[in-house]
């Protein structure tokens, strides 16, 4: 179905080169020009902060953030073209990727006025991905009835998270048959809501971090050991803070999941739209109800020590399109 022309991205280790302190800038200009233009085919030019964009015919272009991600990484998508698109047909990894619009943006060139439409994704490399090449592909249909194409392949490199050893209640590590028996239910049940990509993309803006003050935490991806045994991985980031501490929503969304669960305690999970949710775990209480609409900023609890815990802290998730992703990336992406 994905018909075109393809590149193979290779990863160009650009922080190297802009580290070189005893270079002038001119000199460095000169490398990276020149390493990109060694590496990259002709119709896939190396843009700033690493930006990537493909030719995929009659003016249609796709451009990728980066050409390559760590295992918990977050990559964005846009497509541009003078014209709207329809029919978007977009996979990442076997995954459906999900495009929104944005507003068209104008330029000036010479003494014509170029007209943008541009579309935009966001797809997610989960922790646990194996390394290696994945393709993204794209297809779409011009107003004209002609077709456009392009795929791309983006390097996904190991994540190599720290071993972290940690001292839990007994309970914890050796439940009981009913309590895994639950823990197992519950499980599933959050893998069949992150399954469904809920057709509109309710958040506007820049997503914020949930505490006032937070600073970044480190332990994503972490492999826990409690009490001596291997568990899986930290598929998210705690913030320490004082219980009561009040707890906002990250960005717009749907309440839909606001109970206690076993190992993460009184918990709530947001639905932004589009496969995009935020996940909020351990609070001492919770101020919200599953089909609750809540605006960025709103409280949804407090920070509590509820569930598998070794003292009051917030425990913050972010899933994109199933994938378990660091949710400190999406903050640090532009408006949409």
């Amino acid at each position: 179905m994905f018909r075109g022309r393809g590149i193979r991205a290779q990863h160009i280790p650009f922080e190297a080169i802009l580290t070189m302190t005893r270079l002038t800038s001119v000199l460095r200009a000169a490398i990276i020009a020149t390493i990109a233009f060694a590496i990259l085919p002709a119709r896939a030019t190396a843009q700033a902060k690493l930006w990537i964009s493909l030719d995929c015919g009659n003016g249609v272009s796709l451009r990728l953030s980066s050409p390559a991600a760590l295992q918990g990484g977050l990559v964005q998508a846009e497509v541009r073209g003078a014209a709207p698109l329809t029919g978007i047909d977009a996979k990442w990894a076997d995954h459906a990727l999900p495009f929104w619009p944005v507003a068209p943006s104008a330029k000036v060139q010479g003494t014509r006025v170029q007209r943008a439409n541009i579309q935009r994704a966001l797809f997610g490399i989960d922790l646990e991905q194996k390394s290696g090449e994945y393709e993204i592909a794209f297809a779409a249909q011009l107003p004209g009835g002609e077709q456009v194409s392009c795929s791309a392949r983006v390097l996904v490199k190991e994540g190599k998270f720290a071993v972290e050893n940690l001292r839990v209640a007994p309970e914890f590590v050796e439940p009981k048959p009913e309590d895994v028996e639950r823990a197992n239910k519950e499980g599933q049940r959050l893998r069949e809501l992150f399954a469904t990509a809920t057709p509109e993309r309710m958040w506007r803006g820049s997503f914020r971090l949930p505490l006032p003050g937070a600073t970044n935490a480190r332990n994503f991806g972490r492999r826990r050991v409690l009490n001596g045994q291997p568990h899986s991985p930290h598929t998210g980031v705690d913030f320490p803070a004082p219980a009561g501490t009040v707890i906002h929503a990250s960005q717009r969304g749907r309440v839909v999941l606001a109970e206690n669960l076993y190992f993460s305690g009184n918990t709530v999970l947001l639905d932004h739209g589009l496969g995009v949710y935020t996940f909020y775990g351990h609070m001492s209480s919770i101020s919200v109800k599953a089909g609750d609409v809540v605006n960025a900023g709103a409280i949804l609890g407090h920070v509590g020590a509820t569930g598998r815990v070794t003292g009051p802290h917030l425990h913050w998730g972010l899933t994109v399109n199933q994938a378990r992703v660091n949710p400190l990336q999406i903050v640090g992406l532009p408006a949409q």
